[in-house]
């Protein structure tokens, strides 16, 4: 399955453009948004708009930049609103978790993952803007410490995903770390293709 991958394009018209352009000539089975596409919703309905032009299906999650009210009121055609919710197709089952950027511990999170073991095909794919605690994508060098969260690595360890999609963490565009087998990518706003 290839799967284009993106985050944190902050209203940035230029880059959702350019997203626009990689997602068109990648032609990638389906594409994923782990949050923050805009800038406290900001331009939110336009970046919406520009997306479902790509016919292509979009699974999204929102960031702590966008309300989820918002995010499921556009959210329609080719784009799902993902939030708490999976989707399949194949062999493979995404799960999408949104918001709470700054959370280490969701239990809200955490309540979830018997449902999900259940509704999980072969393959999981976690779709979710925390960077889970502990790894590359959640450290900060300026305070040398690790800001991510716990909940998202608990989620990791227990249901294995074969990918897990976050973002949040500007610092940290661009790389891959894994909890296990499972490989964790923060794909930056430009986006990243990926083969699974």
């Amino acid at each position: 399955m290839k799967i284009f991958a993106f985050t944190d394009t902050h209203s940035n018209i230029r880059i959702i453009e350019k997203v626009i352009r990689r997602i068109n000539h990648t032609n990638p089975d389906i594409v994923i948004c782990s949050g923050d596409i805009a800038d406290y919703e900001q331009k939110l309905d336009k970046i919406i708009k520009k997306l479902k032009q790509t016919k292509k299906l979009i699974l999204i999650i929102h960031g702590n930049h966008e309300s989820e009210e918002q995010m499921r009121e556009l959210c329609n055609d080719n784009i799902i609103f993902l939030h708490k919710r999976s989707y399949s197709i194949g062999d493979y089952t995404f799960f999408g978790y949104g918001g709470n950027g700054f959370i280490q511990e969701d239990k809200k999170l955490e309540s979830l993952i018997e449902k999900v073991k259940k509704i999980t095909k072969e393959k999981l794919i976690f779709i979710t803007h925390m960077p889970p605690y502990n790894t590359k994508l959640d450290y900060l060098p300026y305070g040398k410490r690790h800001a991510g969260s716990k909940s998202s690595s608990k989620f990791i360890k227990e249901l294995k995903p074969v990918l897990t999609v976050c973002g949040h963490l500007h610092e940290n565009f661009k790389k891959e770390d894994s909890i296990g087998k499972s490989l964790i990518i923060n794909p930056g706003p430009e986006g990243q293709l990926i083969e699974i």
